[in-house]
């Protein structure tokens, strides 16, 4: 947006010079991350706010943003009253767990057994210190602080965040489980970084959350998976903040050779998000498998712009987003295969469906393809539709109330999902939480 939109005198006090300096004196970072910080402020300070007219940003309205009415956790105290509770736990045992609260760790554990192989999963601020040269290696190795102006105030000023590390053919048989609560006003400007040495495979369900649906709130987070050659990465996420919350994230895979990645979304809440989600597979015979669930209700406005990125020749990705809609909400989905040249025997796949519950709703489905090689197949697809009247009568029909006909065709429409996530429990979390925003139609 222009200046006049989110104004730079507007966040002066609170994301301005004075803050990163104080945030800099606050922390105990090695010399190579306190650059890096300084880099990413001064491109954050010769950025604009996104301007309305790229193609990201022209279906997105951000006028309401107020930075000024947030503030950046730099003394890192929060208070435990403010944790969000868990969803994808119930009947899971877990091999590691990190919980965050306003962008700060403030519990870590991890199996001893796994921590004598080598597998690291933790507070990312303490890591960077304790694992320093494995951190530099990969932190923002994927996330570009040029991309726009919130990348590059998450990378200046990020505060905690988790990290995961699987050394070289170590195998985690249970998933590691990440929680991010952030308090009614507060601001997460956490950072994920999860890494795969070549043949490790692990299983990580993260999900971020309020303490309550009404919350308010400013996230500006990054999330970075790295897989190395036959690494198998299963990745969900859950993200419910408050209604009031603001979402702005920039999230990256890289995919090695002949590796997998599985990445499971599901997005409920914030008053707006804006997503830009990116998969690049950088080597012969990598595969990815992405599968996004949006609910969203209310004047809720979800972006998410997708690119998967084929560099090497015979790789496959397969994107399937699917969302539901209910009042005056708002989806965009903005998918892109890109091929690069050379990526021959190239597959990419693509496909986006929603479901109008209301007159009022509105789904943005654009699909596109950029092809520079001349031996692929490439297919994308997008739908949009009303729930069929027919349905609904055959369910009541047979004693379904009219919101319970609605419920089963919601899960049923988002069934085809569910299906590819292998741990139940999470199976069965996702469709209670689903069902549970669907509004009472009696």
């Amino acid at each position: 947006m222009s200046t006049t939109t989110i104004d730079k005198l507007d966040s002066a006090e609170t994301f301005g010079q004075q803050a990163f300096e104080r945030l800099l004196l606050k922390r105990i970072d090695p010399t190579w991350l306190t650059a890096k910080r300084k880099e990413a402020w001064e491109i954050f300070q010769a950025l604009d706010w996104p301007n309305p007219r790229d193609e990201n940003w022209m279906r997105s309205d951000i006028r309401g943003l107020k930075l000024s009415k947030f503030a950046p956790n730099l003394d890192e105290s929060v208070e435990i009253s403010q944790a969000a509770p868990v969803r994808l736990l119930e009947g899971v045992e877990v091999s590691a767990s990190v919980r965050s609260i306003n962008g700060v760790v403030v519990g870590e554990s991890l199996n001893p057994t796994l921590a004598a192989k080598g597998v690291v999963v933790g507070s990312l601020s303490r890591c960077a210190r304790d694992h320093s040269a494995t951190v530099e290696k990969y932190l923002h190795s994927l996330i570009c602080p040029k991309s726009d102006r919130f990348a590059a105030l998450q990378t200046a000023m990020w505060s905690d965040g988790f990290f995961v590390y699987v050394p070289r053919n170590v195998r985690l048989e249970l998933p590691i489980h990440l929680h991010a609560s952030m308090g009614d006003g507060q601001v997460d400007l956490s950072h994920t970084l999860i890494v795969l040495e070549q043949g490790a495979e692990a299983t990580v369900l993260f999900e971020s959350s309020s303490p309550d649906t009404a919350s308010h709130g400013f996230h500006c987070g990054g999330v970075e998976l790295i897989q190395h050659g036959n690494s198998h990465l299963r990745y969900v996420s859950l993200q419910d903040w408050g209604k009031g919350c603001w979402q702005f994230a920039h999230q990256r895979a890289s995919v090695g050779r002949d590796s997998q990645l599985q990445w499971t979304v599901a997005a409920m809440g914030s008053r707006f998000a804006q997503v830009d989600q990116r998969v690049e597979l950088v080597e012969p015979g990598a595969r990815s498998q992405v599968n996004g669930v949006m609910f969203t209700q209310d004047r809720q406005h979800l972006v998410y712009n997708t690119l998967q990125h084929h560099i090497a020749p015979h790789c496959i990705s397969d994107f399937l987003y699917k969302s539901v809609l209910q009042d005056s909400s708002r989806t965009v989905w903005r998918g892109m295969i890109k091929v690069s040249q050379g990526a021959q025997k190239t597959d990419g796949y693509q496909r986006n469906d929603n479901l109008l519950l209301s007159d009022t709703a509105r789904a943005d489905s654009i699909p596109g393809l950029e092809i520079n090689a001349d031996d692929v197949r490439c297919t994308h697809g997008s739908t949009s539709g009303r729930v069929d009247e027919e349905l609904i009568f055959y369910a009541q029909s047979r004693g379904f109330t009219r919101s319970e006909a609605i419920r089963m065709i919601v899960t049923g429409f988002f069934q085809q999902i569910f299906d590819r996530i292998t741990i139940q429990s999470v199976r069965e979390a996702l469709g209670a939480a689903i069902a549970r925003q669907v509004r009472q139609y009696e």
